[in-house]
């Protein structure tokens, strides 16, 4: 499974038989990258804001004969910490391709419920938003990153030198609550069956580099 930062909270993730793109962001909405255009299979947003629905720019096309889709379980959850009163509802997205499970938080702002937290353990990979103001922050994600402990863990929908949002924090903050930090020189993480935490140090972390950043 090969699992690509576009930015923001962007992601295509691709098998040989599949290729998805989960929450595109519209032409200018965020600061500092440029627009996604891309093609896929198919197209999923977590909710319904400029900055993650913009499916307009992403050309889906149809899959090979006899591919096999990941297998794709939405979670409800909501944008704030008072049950979507603030903000709306948030999907989280557990991606499986049968090998690897995955998940991406989308704009989660609260706690997951007990039974998501148990949907969400053992993950191979965790897509997670440290930015806070609009999301959790990075103690918080830190915190349930913790309690999830998957075995990668790649931030996203933080504000950095060249992208983001201003009001939004950087990814320092939740580098320092970890203890497991690779600073990738690419947009790309791969997965290949083989992927394991590092002895006593927790999940390890992945900072990619964004594939549309300026």
């Amino acid at each position: 499974m090969k699992i690509t930062w576009i930015g923001h909270s962007c992601f295509r993730v691709e098998t040989k038989d599949w290729s998805l793109v989960l929450d595109p962001y519209a032409d200018g909405s965020v600061p500092g990258y440029r627009p996604v255009r891309e093609r896929a299979n198919q197209v999923l947003c977590s909710h319904e804001h400029g900055d993650h629905n913009a499916r307009s720019c992403v050309t889906v096309v149809p899959p090979a004969e006899g591919a096999v889709p990941l297998q794709v379980t939405d979670l409800p959850s909501y944008h704030d910490d008072v049950k979507g009163a603030k903000r709306g509802p948030n999907t989280i997205r557990l991606i499986s391709d049968g090998v690897h499970r995955i998940a991406h938080l989308g704009d989660l702002g609260c706690e997951p419920e007990p039974e998501q937290m148990e949907a969400l353990t053992g993950l191979d990979l965790l897509m997670i938003p440290v930015g806070g103001f609009f999301t959790i922050d990075a103690a918080q994600a830190a915190k349930l990153v913790r309690r999830l402990a998957p075995k990668r863990v790649i931030p996203m929908h933080y504000r950095s030198a060249k992208g983001g949002y201003d009001v939004i924090g950087t990814v320092d903050a939740f580098l320092q609550e970890m203890e497991d930090v690779v600073l990738a020189d690419g947009p790309v993480c791969e997965l290949d069956g083989e992927e394991s935490a590092v002895s006593g140090a927790g999940p390890r972390v992945i900072v990619l580099k964004p594939g549309n950043g300026i």
